[in-house]
């Protein structure tokens, strides 16, 4: 049988659903170099750059998210949606696909509900602990819903789940190395105890002010090395503001940790959101982890994944609202007792699927053989 597969893969709008996309993608290349694979995103969302820069051609729907706090601005939604669903079943017309893969993001359902209209078969990739309200409908018609958590259940029919975890950035594991080598890329002292908090969206206004609120307790610690990320939306104001306070010398501040494959590896414990993608790099690294949920997300689905690490003792939470005061003295706390690191680690790297892609991968290329069987039989019966 012909292994030209063609493959549409959509979704998109952050880091932690386009990651995953391109391990997926990754993953059905290596092993079938001739398949086409078409990615389909959200016009002006960090998709239209990202997946190009890695080799694969993509196009934009108009597509964006609804406005709970103006509905009167869902009239442009609505129009815009109706207007992707058109332009979604034109490219799946031209590119005629045997399978659409769904990644989370707001291109994923306009996409993934015109191909299964369609009756191409459809695989949703569901990140979270916690299912959104456009994955539970597409999952009615879905093929087959690959989740990272155990109990999922409750949200899609048992017979269409596989657990295969989150696909991760590759380049975090084939650039690890010692503690030692990664403390000496990011000129840290190796023999220091060292916390990394990352920062990085809007949403990570928190925990830099948690930071802010604690500069005299960092300077109080001196034995302890922190490495804050503060996001580039941030990052001029915080330093302005450090600068009046003073910095602790302990403290390395960047707007951007362009090798964080390296950071990861010197750090003793990781300061974080609680998004899905996040979870995964650390549970596959084995890194000690505090979880912050950030509160602006659909259905809190933060909370879930986090909590879903609390009860099996892999990573300490510590709630957005009460980050500013009890963040950073945690985190001291946490790093200076090496009994709790290896316990954090021991029991994140349990839920660790390090062979998450090529599993993905091989669940997208079943679906596609089956329905060029099929498409096979059809003609052949058409011709008698």
């Amino acid at each position: 049988m012909s292994k030209n597969y063609r493959i549409i893969i959509s979704g998109g709008g952050t880091g932690g659903h386009i990651f995953p996309a391109l391990s997926i993608a990754d993953a059905i290349r290596s092993k079938y170099p001739d398949a086409e694979i078409l990615f389909i995103g959200a016009e002006n969302r960090m998709e239209m750059q990202r997946v190009p820069e890695a080799g694969y051609p993509i196009i934009g729907l108009p597509v964006m998210g609804f406005d709970r706090s103006n509905p009167l601005r869902n009239i442009k939604v609505l129009w815009k949606l109706f207007i992707s669903r058109r332009r979604a079943k034109k490219i799946i017309k031209e590119f005629a696909p045997q399978v659409a893969v769904g990644v989370g993001g707001y291109a994923s359902g306009p996409t993934l509900n015109i191909a299964a209209k369609m009756e191409i078969p459809t695989l949703i990739q569901e990140q979270n602990s916690y299912a959104g309200v456009t994955n539970k409908l597409l999952a009615k018609k879905a093929k087959m819903i690959c989740v990272a958590y155990e109990g999922m259940e409750r949200f899609f029919p048992h017979e269409k789940i596989k657990l295969t975890g989150n696909p991760v950035r590759n380049t975090l594991l084939s650039k690890q190395g010692s503690r030692e080598e990664c403390a000496r890329v990011m000129n840290l002292d190796a023999t220091k105890k060292t916390i990394l908090l990352v920062g990085g969206s809007l949403g990570a206004r928190t925990m830099n002010e948690s930071m802010l609120h604690s500069l005299d307790t960092i300077k109080a610690n001196p034995d302890i090395q922190f490495v804050w990320q503060t996001g580039k939306y941030y990052y001029k104001e915080i330093t302005e503001r450090i600068e009046k306070a003073g910095k602790p010398a302990n403290l390395t501040i960047t707007d951007f940790v362009s090798d964080m494959a390296s950071a990861l590896g010197a750090a003793n414990l990781v300061i974080s959101r609680a998004g899905a993608g996040s979870i995964s790099e650390f549970a596959l690294l084995g890194k000690a982890v505090i979880l912050v949920p950030s509160p602006n997300v659909a259905e809190d689905h933060q909370t879930k994944n986090a909590m879903a690490l609390v009860e099996k003792g892999a990573a300490i939470l510590v709630s957005d609202s009460e980050a500013k005061e009890k963040l950073v003295a945690t985190a001291i706390a946490t790093v200076q007792n090496d009994d709790t690191l290896a316990t954090l680690s021991k029991n994140i790297s349990t839920m660790a699927k390090p062979k998450a892609a090529e599993e993905i991968a091989e669940e997208v290329i079943l679906l596609a053989e089956a329905y060029a069987e099929k498409e096979t039989r059809r003609k052949n019966e058409n011709l008698k």
